[in-house]
């Protein structure tokens, strides 16, 4: 196979950043670097020039192999017959005055300009994970476990060694007296910073039944590349499913789940569940200053109020609240349901969970690539965050029109 340098490594480049890795021109210059010394007479060579430069971390490998054995056909090393490579549907430009007689003749047609690609993974990424096959779910779930979820940072009160900020007297005058008293360089620290817990309330309700599969996976692959992500399950009544959705294998995690889950496709208390929360793991720690995302469609058996309640604690607890709700990615949709009426005023973020575009945009609102504002919700419910006094902070809305 005969490797163009110019075009085909940037349209891997390009192919591969596409597929969510990072690829900075810098990595691009060093694969180019690393061919001029292998050679790009073999697929091999640039296989390995590829992934030694392009992938930063050990998660990128799998994705790296994905996208190299679909761009160029194969993997080095394997036979091409295993190398399967997704479906490609393809889009045509039709003239406006188009008939149905007008797409007999479009494959033969030597003239006809295609104006778009989509892969069969793109089309899945939009999709409704309740409308979807068997298989159809089980390559969008393998996608969602690939995810890789993170909270925003926090500051903390120790000081660090930091090559700016301001001045650490101590470790200046340290070094002025292994020198002899003389001021040869200004040593600086600065607080350092530490991730924020990542909390997950996942609704296993009937109604979030289509979905509650996907949330679970999202959660497991939080679980995987952050040690102390905790993870409930909310139905008839509260689960900690934390320690199953730790193992490694996302098949075996979901599995060890599911058995320990007693209400799945149940009911839904929300408001008694969330306080059996608060009144056992929020109030002594597992929220404080944490990360709450909560997966839930809103509907709500018990009282409403008493959901308003625990939001309010959860509110005051919590540095950030994200309600996921499947319905929220659907055209025209509205809170009508008393749960979610109650809930949303104590809401950072209302968004979507019902599909693989939806899991991703999470992983980014999570990971901090989202800037932190109250979201402007258009349906005219407005309410207040209490915040206390020794928080130091202004009370601000949440959810006002």
């Amino acid at each position: 196979m005969t490797i163009d340098p110019a075009r085909d490594v940037l349209g891997f480049a390009r192919r591969l950043a596409a597929d969510g890795v990072d690829v900075p021109p810098t990595r691009v210059h060093a694969m180019f670097e690393a061919l001029d010394v292998l050679g790009a007479g073999s697929l091999r060579s640039v296989y390995w020039a590829g992934r030694v430069t392009l992938c930063g971390s050990p998660e990128d490998v799998e994705r790296y192999d994905r996208v190299f054995a679909a761009y160029f056909g194969r993997r080095p090393g394997r036979p091409a017959r295993r190398v399967t490579v997704p479906p490609v549907t393809r889009l045509v430009a039709l003239p406006v005055d188009a008939g149905d007689g007008a797409r007999d003749g479009d494959e033969a047609d030597p003239d006809r300009q295609w104006v778009a690609t989509s892969s069969r993974v793109e089309v899945l990424r939009h999709r409704d994970v309740s409308t979807l096959g068997p298989a159809d779910r089980a390559e969008v779930g393998r996608y969602v476990s690939a995810l890789l979820p993170a909270a925003p940072d926090r500051t903390t009160r120790r000081l660090r060694p930091s090559p700016s900020g301001p001045v650490d007297a101590r470790r200046t005058v340290r070094s002025m007296l292994r020198h002899g008293g003389e001021p040869v360089d200004l040593r600086r620290h600065r607080h350092g910073r530490r991730q924020r817990r990542l909390v997950f309330l996942i609704d296993v309700s009937g109604s979030m039944a289509p979905y509650a599969e996907t949330l679970l996976r999202f959660a497991h692959a939080a679980c995987r590349v952050r040690p102390g992500t905790e993870v409930f399950t909310v139905g008839t009544r509260l689960t900690r499913v934390t320690r199953e959705l730790r193992r490694r294998e996302p098949a075996a995690a979901l599995a060890a789940a599911s058995s320990a889950i007693d209400d799945w496709s149940g009911g839904t208390r929300l408001g008694d569940e969330l306080k059996e929360f608060l009144d056992r793991w929020g109030q002594r720690g597992t929220a404080r200053g944490a990360v709450v995302v909560i997966g839930s469609d809103g509907w709500e058996r018990g009282d409403p109020a008493l959901l308003a309640t625990q939001m309010a604690r959860l509110a005051r607890l919590a540095r950030r609240i994200v309600w996921v709700n499947p319905h929220r990615g659907y055209h025209g949709y509205s809170p009508s349901t008393g749960g979610m009426r109650a809930a949303l005023p104590y809401v950072d973020r209302l968004v979507a969970g019902h599909s693989l575009g939806a899991m991703e945009e999470l992983a980014g609102l999570l990971g901090g690539r989202d800037p932190r504002e109250r979201v402007r919700l258009v349906w005219g419910i407005a309410g207040r965050r209490p915040r206390g006094p020794s928080r130091g902070r202004v009370p601000q809305g949440k959810g006002e029109a």
